[in-house]
């Protein structure tokens, strides 16, 4: 409100909303427009429909100033001026649908709508002046568009320049200072020459009668509605008069449209805002679910993993309790005691068990080892080594089939102490 100067505030937030709240663009927007300069909105992609409704709109016709019926002689000039009118234009109508049968008008074909406007601003401007309410430097149906979008006025003018109340008009109505207040204040507005392809094609929309021609615009009932046509030469004055007539009795059209509109934003920005909340919650609760879907998961596959290592486990444990039966058959015989070669060996198994047991000197080492392993208190993978110093006895089976060292081999003779060391401990 303070940097537009709008002071309606259901306005200034059907723009902030329109421009997603974006400060800068808005401003820059309604800036732009104050200059005449289409907004962000005007497009000719998708024109307006708009309503031509004579029954329902605000009509002023001003004859001419030569024949104003202020006396009998002013009154019969008058007549007689119009049934000439009447006569000229309906002979003149008659001539040209039968030139145009014949010759086609080539302000039918509209090929620079936006150059026609801009040439026609210059020209006006070289030749009546800069003081003049701010012209709409786009097409017709842009500023259709934007006066839509933002809820505005639309005031056309349609200029004839061989007209003779048009150069009065420009001269000392249109650069009125209260006219060009009211008019930028209140509406866009939109001029262009008749003579042009664009001006040619925005008469024959809104069919005009005289000149100097005004229409005014507005979104009415949710369509584009041609509320007043203004005719004929007037004073500033009566202008501004006439204006606000149109605009009074047409306001409250607008508001209700400010209003819907700030409604269905309202509405719209709700269901957003719901929609996100629905869409954050659904991934939330997604991402519970994959969270939920990987935990399970892990906690399975650490099941499935604990369970084949018991599996390994249990069969490991089998296959050593197979073993150990198996390998008790290879544990040769005790010799006597007086055996001359015999070895008296003590074994201290790492629970503290102690064992006692005679080989003989020419016995393999694999013999204490199978000795020791199919004891039931051993562990099941172990080393045994000497006490001091401290050798380990490479006594296990060989994978490569070599020979293993015999007691004598490995130093040990008639009395010894050797110690188990459990490798899984």
């Amino acid at each position: 409100m303070d940097l537009t100067g709008i002071e309606d505030i259901s306005i200034c937030r059907d723009v902030l909303q329109r421009h997603a709240w974006d400060l800068e663009v808005s401003v820059q927007d309604q800036l732009n427009m104050r200059e005449g300069r289409p907004s962000v909105f005007a497009s000719d992609v998708h024109t307006p429909a708009v309503v031509n409704d004579h029954s329902a709109q605000h009509v002023f016709f001003s004859p001419p100033r030569d024949n104003n019926p202020h006396s009998l002689r002013g009154l019969f000039k008058y007549v007689v001026s119009l049934v000439l009118q009447l006569c000229y234009n309906t002979i003149a109508n008659i001539l040209q649908f039968t030139f145009r049968l014949l010759q086609p008008d080539p302000r039918r074909y509209v090929t620079d709508p936006v150059g026609d406007v801009l040439s026609f601003i210059r020209q006006y401007e070289e030749k009546y002046g800069r003081e003049h309410p701010v012209f709409y430097q786009g097409t017709y149906s842009q500023a259709l568009n934007d006066a839509k979008q933002e809820l505005r006025f639309l005031l056309v003018y349609l200029h004839c320049e061989e007209h003779q109340d048009t150069t009065n008009f420009c001269r000392y109505t249109l650069p009125n200072p209260d006219v060009i207040s009211y008019i930028n204040t209140n509406m866009l507005f939109w001029a262009c020459s008749v003579t042009t392809s664009e001006g040619y094609r925005v008469s024959q929309a809104l069919r005009e009668n005289g000149y100097p021609f005004l229409a005014v615009i507005v979104l009415h009932d949710g369509r584009m509605t041609v509320v007043g046509r203004l005719e004929g030469p007037v004073e500033p004055q009566e202008l501004i008069c006439r204006l606000r007539t149109i605009v009074s009795d047409n306001e409250v059209a607008l508001i209700a449209a400010r209003a819907e509109r700030v409604e269905r934003n309202f509405n719209q920005t709700l269901r957003q805002q719901q929609d996100q909340a629905y869409l954050e919650s659904l991934r939330a609760d997604q991402e519970k679910e994959r969270r939920r879907c990987e935990e399970r998961e892990r906690r399975e596959g650490e099941a499935r993993q604990q369970r084949e290592k018991e599996l390994e486990e249990q069969y490991r444990r089998e296959e050593i309790r197979r073993q150990k039966v198996e390998y008790q058959i290879r544990v040769p015989e005790e010799p006597t005691a007086d055996h001359p070669d015999a070895v008296h060996i003590v074994i201290k198994l790492p629970n503290g068990t102690r064992l006692e047991r005679r080989f003989l000197k020419n016995h393999s080492l694999e013999a204490v080892f199978y000795y020791v392993f199919c004891h039931p208190a051993s562990p099941d993978t172990f080393e045994i080594a000497t006490n001091f110093p401290k050798r380990v006895l490479n006594c296990g089976p060989q994978e490569d089939g070599s020979q293993v060292q015999t007691l004598q081999e490995a130093g040990l003779r008639c009395r010894e102490v050797l110690f188990v060391y459990d490798l899984e401990a």
